[in-house]
């Protein structure tokens, strides 16, 4: 469709979507409250099931504005992302009436959105609203048909080989549903502790670990790549060695997370999400391979958008008010932390005398309007989100949604269904 007009005046589907474009993030929260609302994701008990989620709802929100801003239903193929979702909760058996009811509440907010963008917008008359509307109806309708094909296909699917029926198998454990448990091989009344890993050639290692530390392996593949592991025994296993022999064991580009050890079936369960839920501090942070027990506020907060947003507001854009926009007090402040809250030995990091880690650290209290001691937990909390949230170099230019949607490569999605090998 040829959007050039004689007159230079900006087409009025065009206009819309740059308008609902600029207002991106707040119709993403907005919703993501309400899909949440309409069933807890929270409640599948897998933080990947949750993470698979947000970047499903970001897609479907970019192909929404793709779609006014083509005025096309149909602006490109439906995003992987929602397929994959929708296959991923078809073996989390979320019911298929939740996951259209997510689509059709989210509709319904991106609707509220377009009409008050376009009330907002004199250049939008009621007629092009209408057009507008009738494109985000047919869209959400042919996404509707296209994810409840998906969920259909992957429920209908039977696990055939011996590795796919333990892979199913240890889904149903995961949920709690009562089932026999032999075919794992695997003592689930012992001890355990939990390992989950992403990267080239991280199951065999997992394995090479299993056996060098004397502990009996439960290796599940998942069809994303990410792999769930198990390291049974009969006396629990220091989580620090274990750290310690993976962090070696891990080949470059791999990352990794453990949970903390724990006992028969309800520690099986607990060391899993835990090792879960770290894998993404993981995935953001400088170190390839963590421990939950060391991330677990961050593991926690990243999975918080409220929390997330507000810690910085509170406790860094104060902070940005220096003139170098809070550069020295930023580094001034992770130094004294890693130090354990030394003055002195923050300064010989620094390298700067005591005296101006003191005056710095002052400066702070004055910027927060209160007592440093009163707020360095949440303080350092707030440094170290944002160096796993903040983005480490500036991303090129897109033009429009339509081509957001074409160069942008996958979301990553680590809760795919498992394969056990």
């Amino acid at each position: 469709m040829d959007d050039a007009d004689p007159t230079g005046v900006e087409p009025a589907h065009l206009s819309l979507a740059a308008r609902l474009s600029a207002r991106l993030p707040e119709i993403e929260r907005a919703i993501g409250a309400r899909v949440d609302s309409v069933a807890d994701p929270a409640e599948v008990g897998d933080p990947a099931y949750t993470e698979g989620l947000r970047s499903a709802i970001a897609a479907a929100l970019d192909y929404a504005i793709a779609g006014i801003e083509a005025d096309d239903p149909e602006p490109g193929p439906v995003p992987a992302e929602l397929f994959a979702q929708a296959r991923a909760a078809a073996r989390a058996r979320v019911p298929l009436d939740t996951v259209l009811r997510r689509y059709l509440a989210g509709h319904a907010l991106i609707a509220d959105f377009a009409m008050r963008e376009a009330d907002a917008a004199e250049s939008v008359s009621a007629s092009e609203v209408q057009r507008a509307l009738r494109t985000l109806a047919a869209l959400v309708d042919r996404l509707i048909a296209a994810v409840s094909e998906q969920y259909r296909r992957e429920a209908e699917q039977r696990p055939r080989t011996p590795g796919r029926r333990r892979a199913a198998l240890v889904r149903r454990l995961l949920a709690g549903e009562q089932a026999d448990a032999a075919e794992l091989a695997y003592d689930l009344e012992g001890w355990h502790l939990a390992l989950v890993a992403a990267g080239p050639e991280v199951e065999s290692r997992l394995r090479e670990l299993a056996r060098a530390l004397d502990r009996r392996p439960l290796v599940v593949r998942q069809e994303c790549g990410v792999v769930w592991a198990w390291l049974g025994s009969v006396r629990p296993a220091p989580a620090e060695n274990v750290l310690e022999a993976l962090t070696a064991a891990m080949p470059p580009g791999a990352v990794a997370a453990i949970g903390e050890p724990a006992a028969k079936l309800t520690g099986w369960s607990l060391t899993h999400r835990q090792a879960l839920a770290a894998l993404p501090v993981a995935r953001r942070g400088p170190e390839p391979v963590v421990r939950y027990a060391d991330v677990a506020l961050l593991a926690a907060a990243l999975r918080d958008d409220l929390l997330t947003a507000s810690v910085r507001r509170l406790y860094l854009e104060p902070l940005e008010r220096e003139r170098d926009g809070g550069t020295i007090l930023r580094e001034t402040l992770r130094a004294y932390f890693a130090t354990e809250r030394n003055v002195s030995s923050a300064a010989m990091a620094l390298g700067v005398n005591r005296n101006t880690v003191t005056a710095r650290l002052r400066t702070v209290e004055q910027r927060l309007a209160r007592p440093f001691g009163a707020c360095s937990a949440e303080l350092e909390v707030a440094l170290r989100l944002a160096e796993l949230v903040e983005p480490k170099a500036p991303k090129p230019a897109l033009t429009g949604h339509s081509a957001r949607l074409s160069a942008s490569p996958l979301r990553t999605l680590p809760g795919c269904s498992g394969q056990d090998s």
